[in-house]
């Protein structure tokens, strides 16, 4: 036999078993199932009766799990407000540029674009999350109110907004900007003497004006409380009504450890920090935390999470969700 025939035998005899690796592998990705491997026995029932026994109603979001990490910048990653979903991110951020009466996302000016605005990148994608996350049902006896995530539909997505044009002028266009989502119910509220969770919560950053939230009695938005002068005259008022978190630069407070470990007045500093925002029911967010070294940024990104900060701010999703998966 020929050294052509040979081989030509041979892939042949090989083919059965290389079609069946094949099916193996994709079969539950066609299925939906590729994080629990079926034997072929059921991959082959599944196949012929692939019906709506096995189509979830609401797996937009089904699998991903909510981390307290928060979305610096999020107008940076590839799909904002998507991107930081997919990776379980329970808070993002939108910087705004108010011209012409239209909100602009963007770091800096030269960055804006007429397409790229706070509707287009936060408001209507958010609100589609949630149309598909609360479908109707003939099982529901009133319209449900789940969050973006479908594992912890009870878990709230917060939305910061970095206001950059001037605060006054352009916060009420920020609070025009959120009809759709009051108008659906999604937002959580303050009454007056107490706030009704909603499955978004937005908060007011950078320039926003402290005095057009604090002066409402009811209002469905918040203010970023200032964290290192918390306990400052100026703030003593300041309770989880007005800013549910509040946050400051872990730089200005703390500088860049090459170590990634404060020392012991360090230490007493944010532990200081975060019981007094914890007294008054104020959850705590650092900004302006290392990313390099790598070793270095996972190391305070440890330190916070273990002292308690509520969120952890990170630029690098996928460093800190492989992070928190596997290197707590």
């Amino acid at each position: 036999m020929s050294r052509f025939a040979k081989v030509s035998l041979i892939v042949l005899l090989s083919l059965p078993i290389m079609l069946a690796t094949l099916w193996l592998l994709a079969a539950p990705l066609a299925l939906g199932q590729s994080d629990i491997p079926l034997s072929q026995p059921i991959q082959g029932v599944l196949a012929t009766n692939n019906n709506d026994l096995y189509t979830y109603p609401t797996d937009f979001t089904q699998g991903i799990m909510p981390k307290t990490v928060h979305s610096h910048n999020d107008y940076w990653r590839p799909k904002p407000f998507y991107s930081a979903l997919s990776n379980g991110v329970i808070s993002v951020e939108a910087d705004v540029w108010l011209y012409n009466g239209t909100l602009y996302v963007g770091h800096e000016q030269s960055a804006l674009t007429h397409a790229r605005t706070f509707d287009s990148l936060y408001v209507q994608p958010i609100l589609s999350v949630l149309e598909k996350q609360n479908p109707s049902s003939p099982f529901v006896t009133a319209p449900t109110k789940n969050g973006v995530f479908d594992t912890d539909a009870g878990q709230t997505l917060y939305l910061w907004v970095d206001v950059k044009t001037d605060g006054p002028s352009t916060w009420p266009y920020v609070v025009r900007a959120l009809e759709p989502l009051r108008a659906g119910g999604w937002l959580t509220k303050y009454n007056g003497t107490g706030i009704t969770n909603g499955t978004v919560t937005v908060i007011g950053t950078g320039n926003t004006p402290r005095a057009q939230v604090e002066s409402l009695n009811e209002r469905d938005y918040f203010f970023d409380g200032p964290l290192s002068t918390l306990n400052g005259t100026a703030n003593t008022n300041i309770t989880q009504f007005l800013s549910p978190i509040a946050s400051t630069s872990f730089k200005a407070s703390f500088g860049w450890p090459r170590d990634g470990k404060l020392n012991e007045t360090a230490l007493a500093k944010l532990r200081g920090q975060i019981a007094s925002a914890s007294a008054r029911g104020i959850g705590t967010r650092y900004w302006e935390t290392p990313n390099w070294p790598i070793g270095n940024r996972n190391a305070i990104w440890r330190l916070l999470y273990n002292e308690g900060a509520t969120l952890i701010n990170a630029d690098d999703l996928a460093g800190i969700a492989n992070f928190w998966d596997g290197d707590l």
